[in-house]
């Protein structure tokens, strides 16, 4: 699974070698809107490097996957970043509409017969 999300750079943190042949890197973005988040990426092996040309307050759109596994019952997820891109202020504006949340003209709405009652679609929620 591919995802991508923009943000500002908030935290960039060094490089740390796991293993002898594993290495990883982790930073922040926080993204915009009426409740800001702080989401944590990882980049693994060559792409720790990636970040490196970013300065924290910059503008970014981060490309990355999903991961998830299981270890003694207990379960982990990680966003594992493969590509990012600066995105100029012009361009955030142009990508980010104002609010996060999906396109709701197609939605059914509440309509009112003429006696006043609200009337439902069929769906329980």
């Amino acid at each position: 699974m591919s995802f991508e999300v923009e943000g500002n750079l908030h935290k960039k943190f060094d490089t740390e070698s796991k293993t002898e042949t594993f290495q990883a890197r982790e930073f922040v973005i926080k993204t915009e809107g009426q409740y800001p988040q702080f989401v944590k990426f990882q980049l693994t092996q060559d792409r720790c490097q990636i970040i490196d040309s970013y300065e924290e307050g910059d503008q970014i759109k981060v490309y990355f996957d999903l991961r998830g596994r299981e270890w003694n019952e207990k379960y982990f997820t990680n966003l594992n970043a493969w590509k990012v891109e600066k995105q100029t202020a012009q361009e955030a504006a142009t990508e980010n509409p104002a609010s996060n949340f999906p396109d709701q003209s197609n939605m059914p709405s509440q309509e009112s017969s003429s006696d006043g009652e609200e009337q439902f679609d069929d769906l329980p929620f």
